[in-house]
């Protein structure tokens, strides 16, 4: 487990350590919630990086990973906890076929945590070894509203209530990343509890360090035109500019096809590595992709 940053320069070298290049915002936002001890709520188009954050606070510190991916209509029992039923009535049963006759101390065993099945919220409020785990709570969007205000006893007071066994509360608060694509506005309440970071995309310079570190095997020139494409068409008019992800994924691919520099002919074939709307694809294959290219070279 290492220590926890002690200035906004050392958080920046311990993302740079997962191979995450980040601004000078973003780092200070991470410093002071690790200070304070208080959740991040990151909002920002997909793809431009949220829930690696998580990913790499949890490699570079030393602290277990624990994900709650939420989706519509996600409830307490799959996000906090769920009873054993199938090990409590086979419980019961043998008790009972034992000539137990205390239902009290029946009831006592059989709602105990040995047939408690713990999920990611309250899994993240145990003990754990190297220390307060990561708990990532991705795409909050996603889940409705009576969910989200069940979160707020949660951030909080790290604590979750269990009305058969009373309340669980963590010795030692986990570093909470909640992420958000903003689908929907997440409400103020829970918003005051964490600090705010919007995850934009970055700019030329600083994706292009991105590029260089997730993806190196690609030639130099092809990464500069990468980029450089890249930022132009997030410029265009399109249902859903590709992120940072869809950036390296493009490059990765062209690197598989033993691209050195950017043709027409190469980026109208892999544009649905890049686009993942049709309407979008044929918008830029309508667009005369020549004199964007040449364009690039002359900027």
């Amino acid at each position: 487990m290492a220590a926890l940053p002690q200035s906004i320069d050392e958080t920046l070298t311990l993302l740079q350590r997962g191979d995450y290049v980040a601004d000078r915002a973003l780092a200070t936002v991470i410093f002071l919630a690790l200070k304070l001890g208080r959740p991040i709520l990151l909002e920002g188009e997909a793809g431009v990086g949220k829930t690696e954050i998580a990913m790499v606070l949890a490699k570079t510190l030393g602290r277990n990973l624990i994900r709650l991916q939420c989706y519509e209509g996600l409830d307490v029992a799959s996000a906090v906890y769920e009873w054993n039923y199938a090990g409590q009535m086979m419980a019961i049963r043998l008790a009972e076929a034992g000539g137990a006759t205390d239902r009290t101390e029946l009831e006592n065993d059989v709602f105990s945590e040995k047939y408690l099945i713990k999920r990611p919220l309250l899994q993240a409020l145990e003990p754990h070894v190297n220390g307060a785990p990561i708990l990532l709570i991705d795409e909050l969007d996603r889940t409705d509203e009576a969910f989200e205000a069940f979160l707020l006893e949660v951030l909080s007071d790290f604590q979750v209530t269990v009305p058969e066994l009373g309340t669980i509360k963590a010795d030692h608060a986990p570093i909470v990343i909640v992420t958000s694509n903003r689908t929907r506005e997440i409400h103020d309440a829970l918003k005051r509890r964490c600090l705010y970071h919007w995850v934009g995309y970055p700019n030329a310079e600083r994706e292009l360090k991105i590029l260089k570190s997730r993806a190196p095997d690609a030639p130099e020139k092809l990464s500069q035109d990468i980029v450089a494409f890249v930022q132009a068409i997030r410029k265009e008019d399109l249902f859903k500019a590709p992120g940072v992800a869809e950036t390296l994924d493009w490059a990765q691919a062209l690197v598989e096809l033993d691209a050195v520099a950017l043709d027409p002919d190469l980026v109208t074939d892999t544009l649905g590595v890049l686009l993942k709307y049709q309407d979008d694809i044929q918008k830029m294959q309508a667009s005369d992709l020549k004199a964007k290219i040449d364009s690039l070279k002359t900027a």
